[in-house]
C-alpha cells in the first residue's frame, strides 16, 4: 500500500501539517510508559480534533460540522 504519491507536494505539506500539529498538542505535553497510553492519548486527541476543535481552514468549524454542512447543502 502505498501512502503517498511520488512528487504530491499537498499531500506531503498536508500530513507535515499533521505532524506538527501531532508533535505540539500530544507527544510534546505528555509522558508515555508504553505504547499502549500513546494510543490511548492519540485517539483522544483524534476525537477531539475533528469534533471539538474548530480549523481555521475550514471557516472555524469543526471537520465534522463542515462534513454535515456540506452534507446539507
Amino acid at each position: 500500500m502505498e501512502i503517498f504519491n511520488i512528487g504530491n507536494n499537498v499531500q506531503f505539506s498536508n500530513f507535515e501539517r499533521f505532524n506538527r500539529t501531532y508533535r505540539i498538542e500530544v507527544l510534546d505535553l505528555y509522558f508515555f510508559n508504553n505504547l499502549k497510553q500513546a494510543r490511548r492519548k492519540t485517539e483522544q486527541s483524534l476525537t477531539m480534533y475533528n469534533t471539538e476543535r474548530p480549523h481555521e481552514a475550514l471557516n472555524n468549524m469543526t471537520p465534522i460540522e463542515f462534513k454535515t454542512l456540506k452534507q446539507v447543502a
